[in-house]
C-alpha cells in the first residue's frame, strides 16, 4: 500500500516523494491566493475555486493555508477571514452558510505520542466536519477528529477537542457547551443588544425570520 493510500484511508502514513508532490502543486496555487492583489475579488475566487472542493458563494480572504486543498469541501456561502490554517491531510467537510473568523485553525494531522515512535515520521490524519450554519470565532483550535454539528457558534479563542452538538454556543479551552440557541436569540446582535427595527423588518422581508413563529415577527 502507498503512503498516499495509507493518508486517505487515515493510517499510519510517512511524507514520502508522491505525498510531497501533492503538496507542491497545493502550494503553487496559494502562492497565487496569498500574493494576489487583495481587492481583486473576482480573480480570489477563481484561484479558491481552482484550490477548493467549493460551491457557490465561497470566499476566503488571503492569506490562507492548507497542505492539499483537494481535501477540503465547503457548501454554499462559506466564508473565511484573514490567515486560517486547514491542515487537510484528512477530508475537512463544511456545511452550507459556514463563517470562520480571522485566525481560526482547523488540524487534522497528528503524531504518535511516544517519541521514539513519533521519530519514525510516521503520521496520520483524522476527519474533521462541520454541520450547516457554523460560526467559528477568531484564534479558535479545532482539532482531529472533531464533528461540529449545525447552527453551531464557537466563541473566540476556543480548542476544540470533542464533538460540539446542534444548536448551542460553546466556547473555552478545552472547548465546552455554554448555552443553547433558541428562538429567544432570534433577534439577538452583541450580549444583550437586539437587532435594530429597520434592520429586522428587512431581514423579516428577505423572508429570513421563520414565520412559523410569530412571536418573533415583526412588530
Amino acid at each position: 500500500m502507498t503512503n498516499t493510500e495509507r493518508r486517505d484511508m487515515e493510517m499510519a502514513y510517512i511524507t514520502d516523494a508522491d505525498v510531497l508532490d501533492e503538496q507542491k502543486k497545493c502550494r503553487r496555487i496559494l502562492q497565487k491566493l496569498n500574493f494576489i492583489d487583495r481587492s481583486d475579488f473576482e480573480g480570489i475566487a477563481e484561484i479558491i475555486a481552482e484550490l477548493l472542493n467549493a460551491e457557490e458563494g465561497v470566499f476566503i480572504n488571503p492569506p490562507f493555508f492548507c497542505d492539499y486543498g483537494k481535501h477540503i469541501y465547503v457548501g454554499k456561502n462559506f466564508f473565511a477571514n484573514y490567515n486560517c490554517t486547514i491542515i487537510d491531510v484528512a477530508p475537512v467537510i463544511f456545511g452550507d452558510n459556514c463563517m470562520l473568523g480571522p485566525n481560526v485553525a482547523v488540524y487534522t494531522a497528528g503524531h504518535p505520542i511516544h517519541p521514539d515512535t513519533r521519530s519514525s515520521l510516521y503520521e496520520y490524519g483524522k476527519k474533521v466536519t462541520f454541520g450547516d450554519n457554523v460560526w467559528i470565532g477568531g484564534n479558535a483550535v479545532i482539532c482531529p477528529g472533531v464533528h461540529v454539528g449545525s447552527n453551531v457558534v464557537i466563541g473566540a479563542g476556543s480548542v476544540v477537542t470533542k464533538d460540539i452538538p446542534d444548536w448551542c454556543v460553546a466556547a473555552g479551552n478545552p472547548c465546552r457547551v455554554l448555552q443553547k440557541i433558541t428562538d429567544k436569540d432570534r433577534k439577538k446582535l452583541f450580549h444583550d443588544e437586539e437587532i435594530d427595527h429597520e434592520a429586522w423588518e428587512e431581514i423579516v422581508n428577505r423572508g429570513l425570520a421563520d414565520q412559523s413563529h410569530p412571536k418573533d415577527q415583526l412588530k
